[in-house]
């Protein structure tokens, strides 16, 4: 099995293991849902820094891990058609992910509760309640939102470009269009956005799996193959 063989089978485990965090993450937001507070997120890292930085998306860091070797592998195989488009979608993705991780203050607020929890004055709990406030508002602020708009159009226009490239099917393409065309509103933007980012998710994990399995194909990494 040469590199090429491997980098396909290691993302489609990748993909997998994404795949798999999805449910976990659905079953966590709606079982133990985030506090709407910083209040409510510093008693709650009180009790437990496990719970408070699932309630932050811990999950999620690790999930957008996941997703830049599927970008890259996705990437190669449509870059011989169409290497201009695909390179850009692919820049668009990567930059998305990189301001993603500014903005989720996952362990921040490790730090704050602390500090909260050892404050001796009316003063200092004021100063780290505004701090958390200040990083609560970048949570759900500009950078996640331009990650999130980012990699719905990474995701459109490679869904676009699957249909001219021989390896996915038009079903493949049509469940990404679909997904990404639903991820262009944030979830942030309300009951809509959370509606939608929900919705996306359907499409989202048939795409990913439909990719795994082509991933996985001999005859793909035949083709693959003999274009190096």
């Amino acid at each position: 099995m040469n590199s090429t063989s491997s980098f396909y089978r290691f993302t489609a485990y990748c993909t997998l293991l994404m795949v798999g965090l999805i449910p976990i993450q659905m079953t966590l937001f709606i079982l133990l849902p985030p506090p709407t507070t910083v209040l409510g997120f510093f008693d709650l890292y009180a009790k437990s820094s496990l719970l408070g930085l699932l309630s932050l998306d811990f999950l999620y860091l690790i999930n957008n891990v996941l997703i830049i070797p599927l970008y890259l592998a996705i990437y190669a195989s449509l870059k011989p058609k169409l290497a201009s488009v695909t390179t850009l979608a692919l820049l668009l993705g990567l930059v998305g992910i990189a301001v993603y991780y500014p903005s989720n203050p996952a362990f921040e607020f490790i730090s704050l509760s602390m500090k909260f929890a050892q404050a001796t004055s009316e003063v200092q709990r004021v100063s780290l309640l505004s701090a958390g406030d200040v990083l609560l508002a970048g949570y759900v602020g500009t950078a996640f939102n331009t990650y999130y708009v980012l990699n719905a159009f990474t995701l459109i226009v490679f869904s676009l470009a699957m249909k001219r490239s021989g390896y996915y099917s038009k079903s493949t393409s049509t469940v990404g269009l679909i997904s990404g065309l639903l991820m262009i509103i944030p979830s942030t933007f309300g009951t809509i956005g959370l509606l939608f980012s929900v919705l996306s998710l359907i499409p989202w994990i048939i795409f990913s799996i439909r990719v795994i399995i082509v991933f996985l194909s001999p005859s793909f990494q035949s083709k693959i193959n003999a274009l190096l």
